[in-house]
């Protein structure tokens, strides 16, 4: 027996609550989903899992119709939304995505899913492309560091140097938060550092 399910999500909960949560359900409603047949995940910060989304896909059968407002609410990205739609469409589901159209097993269909697979990775190279340009520029400034910014200052660390003259690893470790193995490594680094200037005086 064919059914029509629908699919919404919201990134935080006060969301869950408000208009947005309520206004995505009622499109898919309206578009022809079961309201009895909806699937709805809510996640807040990096926390990105979907269970309910997971638990839909399993439970899709061939000829059953899903309605979704948008790509952005199934996958993080163009091409991970794409591979699912082949992997649904595949299996003989028929998707309709509120603010693209709909997709199933036609030749026409199949063709306007590579557009998109195409489209994605042109996205993909263009980002990549910007932040290898981005990177470029900012090497060529002063002070520039490649990789994360460190967790603690130089102020902090001297900080932390001028309390070992005292204190223990362990004292120190407390007072400031930084962990023993990084004062012991900034430490090391400082002395090899004296041990170099002083060489190159002699």
């Amino acid at each position: 027996m064919k059914k029509t399910y629908g699919y919404i999500r919201v990134s935080t909960k006060g969301q869950a609550s408000g208009n947005s949560l309520q206004a995505q359900k009622e499109a898919v409603i309206a578009h022809g989903a079961d309201p009895d047949l909806i699937f709805e995940d809510v996640f807040t910060g990096a926390k990105c899992d979907r269970p309910e989304l997971n638990k839909l896909l399993s439970v899709l059968e061939e000829s059953d119709s899903l309605i979704i407002p948008k790509l952005d609410r199934m996958a993080r990205n163009v091409s991970q939304g794409v591979a699912t739609i082949e992997e649904l469409v595949a299996k003989g589901v028929t998707i309709n995505i509120l603010n693209i159209g709909t997709f199933n097993n036609s030749p026409s269909n199949r063709f306007q899913l590579q557009i998109m697979l195409a489209m994605a990775e042109f996205e993909r190279e263009l980002i990549r492309e910007r932040m290898q340009e981005g990177k470029a520029i900012a090497r060529q400034k002063e002070g520039y560091r490649e990789g994360r910014k460190p967790k603690w200052s130089i102020k902090q660390y001297s900080h932390a140097m001028e309390l070992l003259s005292q204190l223990s690893f362990k004292q120190v470790a407390e007072i400031t938060g930084i962990p023993i193995p990084t004062l012991k490594a900034e430490r090391r680094k400082r002395k090899d550092a004296e041990l170099k200037t002083e060489l190159k005086i002699i």
